[in-house]
């Protein structure tokens, strides 16, 4: 229980209207959630406004209700606190109604279009096997030290992420790695929180149908860094063009890695094979489980940020050179006639390309390439033909699926791919909607040697279609295909 001067620590009121009881035992912006003592804060949302749910979150007994416009009929018996921007607020009150946790641990965030995931889980499981109590929150996981819990958006709300933080305190936690979505830069999921340090992974093209354009969307992942305090490092690609966009007005101390020019945190590839990579690290060289050069990048984020948190560079090589990848990011099976699967998350033409890249970098040369990729609908419809586009220009064979089309018709989504290639990448290129029939079709094209890349889901264990989401694993059912053609 909070008493509301306490929550409103922060936050520019601009009016207080009414009166009532100022004890606040709950924070909610969703009205479903307001019961008697709860504060109730309405935030104007892409889908819903939360102004016009304040009757129902009043009628469910909330007194006090956080908005940017107060009812014309306001009831006198509710407290009606009007700010400029309601999500800010939110951000601020669920910090402070938690104790602000942030403060109380390490905190660091991960943006950029590709390897958050890798670099945060990675950042986990070091810290883990240095022998500390560490958080982690991420698209695939969230873990409070050892407890796992169920993730549902890369960056959860400011309520729930400030539990997540407050449990991880109670916990004994020194550390949280969290990514850090662009949309929750734009929606102040993470206002109010106090970060150690953030690290840039790198940019390309992605989330243009919630950003509208290319531009908005660098400025929200540079939003970010420009929030960070001056006692805050910022790490980043100095070999993304974008990286050093990132550190323009930010306060942090700033620090860069990279493979091909000057950083801080420099790294050479030497060996590069399915089984690993080689690879020099501020002169020392270390075999690690990870593959390709996108890893090697992640590998560096990760070295880099153990540094500027203080710990032994040959322990946490020592560590790392142990470690796996996130689930879903270059997994790696070989079936009993020695086809090799790779299952990854690759969801943009950059991440599809990169790992296509590092397939060609690796093979020999003599056997075939087969990519099985599809495009979520209700998502950024901009990069599907360019999907397609560089899937075709990689690989030897390629067959366009269904992906998670939601509320799109899945042949419609593979259209608008297919509107990306070339006529010459057309002779090249399968259609079959089944995503398991595009998988069994691949496993069935495939001699011993061939690579599969099963591009997209990762991770993901279902397909959702039309607001339902059916069980679907690309894992299993390729490990399935590999042992029923042996």
């Amino acid at each position: 229980m909070k008493e509301l001067k306490e929550l409103l620590e922060g936050v520019k009121v601009l009016e207080q209207k009414g009166s009532g009881n100022s004890e606040v035992h709950s924070v909610c912006f969703d009205s479903r959630q307001a019961v008697a003592g709860s504060l109730f804060v309405a935030v104007r949302g892409t889908v819903a406004d939360g102004h016009d749910y304040i009757d129902k979150a009043t009628a469910l007994g909330t007194s006090i209700i956080v908005c940017e416009e107060i009812p014309a009929e306001a009831n006198s018996e509710v407290i009606f606190i009007r700010v400029e921007n309601s999500a800010v607020a939110l951000g601020r009150i669920a910090a402070n109604f938690y104790d602000n946790p942030s403060a109380d641990l390490k905190l660091v965030g991960v943006t950029g279009t590709n390897g958050k995931t890798t670099v945060a889980t990675l950042l986990y499981k070091l810290f883990e096997e240095l022998g500390y109590k560490t958080g982690l929150i991420s698209t695939v996981q969230n873990h409070i030290h050892t407890t796992v819990v169920p993730s549902t958006h890369t960056t959860p709300d400011p309520v729930a992420l400030n539990k997540l933080l407050a449990d991880m305190v109670a916990t004994g936690c020194d550390y949280c790695f969290m990514e850090v979505s662009s949309h929750a830069v734009v929606q102040h999921r993470i206002e109010g929180l106090n970060f150690t340090g953030g690290v840039f992974t790198n940019i390309s093209h992605d989330h243009l149908d919630f950003h509208k354009t290319f531009d908005a969307y660098i400025k929200a992942k540079k939003a970010f860094f420009d929030g960070l305090g001056k006692t805050a490092f910022a790490l980043t690609n100095a070999d993304d063009k974008n990286g050093k966009v990132m550190l323009q007005n930010t306060k942090a101390h700033e620090k860069t890695y990279g493979l091909r020019g000057l950083a801080d945190f420099k790294g050479k590839i030497i060996e590069n094979q399915f089984s690993g990579l080689l690879l020099e690290v501020n002169h020392q060289e270390v075999w690690f489980k990870l593959v390709g050069s996108f890893n090697a990048y992640n590998l560096l984020a990760v070295y880099g940020t153990a540094m500027l948190l203080e710990q032994d560079s040959t322990k946490v090589l020592t560590v790392l050179s142990r470690l796996s990848g996130a689930e879903g990011r270059f997994d790696y099976i070989v079936s009993p006639n020695g086809v090799i699967g790779i299952i990854d998350y690759a969801h943009t033409p950059d991440a599809v390309q990169n790992v296509l890249s590092t397939i060609q970098n690796i093979r020999k040369g003599t056997e075939q390439v087969i990519t099985i990729i599809g495009c979520g609908g209700d998502r950024d419809r901009a990069k599907r033909p360019l999907m397609a586009q560089v899937a075709s220009e990689w690989s030897d064979k390629v067959i366009l699926t269904s992906d998670n089309p939601r509320s799109e018709e899945p042949e419609f989504i593979i259209e608008e791919m297919e509107s990306g290639l070339t006529l010459t990448n057309k002779k090249k290129v399968l259609t079959i909607v089944d995503r398991k029939e595009a998988i069994r079709t691949a496993c069935h094209l495939a001699k011993t040697g061939d690579i599969i890349l099963l591009a997209g889901k990762g991770h993901e264990k279902y397909q959702e279609i039309k607001g339902v989401k059916y069980p679907f694993d690309d894992k299993a059912i390729l490990t399935e295909q590999f042992n029923l053609l042996s």
